[in-house]
């Protein structure tokens, strides 16, 4: 049992959590290291990706994992709903915003580069990249943890805790990756498709907090009572605040999701302006070279327009 929640230890009280800590040197290891060989190599790698991918995506998984959120996750309903909507949409967000495939395309070896360019044609991530696929995961995600038996699995076993905290980063990278397109997809979908999928995901997100805000049954009550937790609010209370930050947080949330939406739809537009344009020049240059030679010449068509 840590120490009561008060501001204090919300800032100070932080947990050395092994997996978490490892996972993030790794992965930040890898892209620091990539970024630099592209760079190097005299390519260019915009410096946004890399903001993004350690400090929205390392940034807000170690926040959910290290910080007094993950040191009161066990303890607190509240805290874990918070730690959810951070490794389920804030964290697998700045992942998939860094662009990760694409570095690892430009910078890995041919025979891995043909390997991901095969698995991103297979059947699996057709089927996972397809909009309806990746938008149910990550709508029923939530729904399957807090009204199945695996919540409380999850609060009784440290080995299923971060099992489930990888599945959460793994299920909301998949659902960003399909549905941004920095990186390759197996096959792309209209940007306004994802933006209908926001709207949607927003009202089942009202749902699942109205839920557990109205509803009479205290998820996990047997092992909150034998925590016998003398301080904080109590579950019915908990609860009610955890409601609302699934709700709440987790609509704000989708905003920076939205944001990148439109941003990629506008720079699509603009390129394909600029591709058309360039079309139509060359078609127009093609036109023109189809005229006869002595119209350019300056003599004969001085004499042509004599005439």
């Amino acid at each position: 049992m840590p120490e009561p929640l008060t501001v204090i230890t919300a800032l100070a009280v932080w947990t050395p959590d092994p997996v978490s800590l490892v996972l993030i040197a790794l992965l930040g290891g890898w892209y620091a290291t990539a970024v630099r060989r592209v760079r190097c190599g005299g390519g260019h790698w915009p410096r946004a990706r890399s903001v993004t991918w350690f400090g929205g995506g390392l940034g807000a998984y170690a926040l959910a994992t290290l910080s007094s959120i993950g040191a009161y996750s066990d303890v607190l309903f509240s805290m874990r709903a918070a730690q959810v909507i951070l490794l389920l949409m804030v964290a697998p967000l700045g992942l998939a915003l860094g662009a990760p495939l694409t570095l690892l395309r430009e910078t890995a070896p041919p025979g891995l580069v043909a390997r991901l360019r095969s698995a991103l044609h297979s059947r699996f991530c057709r089927v996972l990249a397809f909009p309806a696929t990746a938008s149910a995961l990550l709508i029923a995600t939530p729904w399957a943890l807090y009204f199945t038996d695996w919540y409380p699995a999850v609060l009784r076993s440290p080995v299923l805790d971060e099992l489930t905290r990888l599945a959460l980063l793994l299920i909301g990278f998949a659902y960003f990756w399909s549905r941004l397109q920095l990186d390759p997809v197996p096959r792309g979908y209209p940007h306004l498709v994802s933006v209908w999928i926001t709207f949607a995901e927003v009202v089942f997100d009202a749902a699942l907090g109205l839920t557990l805000w109205f509803s009479g049954h205290i998820v996990a009550a047997d092992y909150y009572q034998s925590l016998g937790r003398a301080w904080g609010p109590d579950l019915r209370l908990d609860q009610t605040i955890g409601a609302g930050v699934l709700w709440i947080v987790g609509d704000l949330a989708g905003l920076p999701f939205l944001g990148a939406l439109l941003n990629r739809m506008s720079r699509q537009d603009a390129e394909q302006a600029v591709r058309i344009d360039r079309e139509l020049d060359e078609r127009e240059a093609e036109q023109s070279s189809d005229r006869p030679w002595w119209e350019d010449d300056p003599v004969l068509s001085e004499r042509f327009r004599r005439r």
